[in-house]
């Protein structure tokens, strides 16, 4: 240690001031500060990323290895389209809890088998408006339907017609009882009800006609 005049200021050699850095650095907040070994796996991960953009030492690997890393990511895009196709809405989200302008998230079977005590106990009405429910949720949780928020009952019939051509008509005249007694206030009978829970059942036990996709014009 090298010594100056005044006593009270000390300039260390070499060798000192190598050891009071290293005291100075072992001291907690240093240690602290230190990058973890996540920090340096994540630094280096990132380093790697974008070497794969550039060129710089690794000669002509970069963009082979770019390319073949975005053809593996298509191919198991197109992978995955194959095997499970478009992203659908899961049955119980399709379900929802809105329909017709009330909401109630049972099950079509659920609301059929409502709509029959109401028969039995001649609430007609009531069994109407069950029953057209039970319809549109049957068509829903088939995926034959898809209609827009605040659907009308009318909406939903003509919506339906595609799949099932042959009952437009009765659909037609299902949804015109159903917003008769709903908005109109009408009172329904017995034959409304039975109308409409044959055409149910019909469409229950009736395959739906799918159209092929429109073809894209070259």
């Amino acid at each position: 240690m090298i010594i100056l005049p005044r006593a009270d200021v000390l300039i260390p050699d070499g060798d000192e001031a190598q050891r009071w850095a290293e005291d100075e650095l072992a001291k907690q907040e240093y240690q602290a500060a230190k990058p973890t070994w996540f920090d340096e796996w994540a630094a280096g991960v990132v380093k790697w990323f974008f070497e794969l953009f550039s060129t710089d030492g690794a000669g002509g690997v970069a963009p082979i290895a770019v390319t073949l890393i975005v053809i593996v990511v298509i191919a198991a895009l197109v992978v995955a389209l194959l095997v499970w196709g478009r992203p659908r809405a899961s049955r119980a989200a399709r379900r929802g809890p809105e329909l017709l302008g009330e909401r109630d998230d049972r099950t079509a079977a659920q609301l059929r088998a409502e709509a029959e005590r109401r028969a039995r106990e001649q609430d007609w009405d009531a069994a109407v408006v069950l029953r057209f429910r039970a319809l549109a949720r049957a068509l829903l949780e088939r995926d034959l339907i898809d209609p827009a928020p605040g659907a009308t009952a009318q909406g939903i019939a003509r919506e339906a017609s595609a799949p099932f051509p042959a009952h437009r008509d009765r659909l037609h005249d299902c949804a015109i009882a159903f917003d008769a007694v709903r908005y109109l206030g009408t009172p329904a009978g017995e034959a409304e009800y039975r109308a409409l829970a044959v055409t149910d059942d019909e469409l229950r036990a009736a395959t739906p006609v799918l159209r092929a996709p429109e073809a894209v014009p070259a």
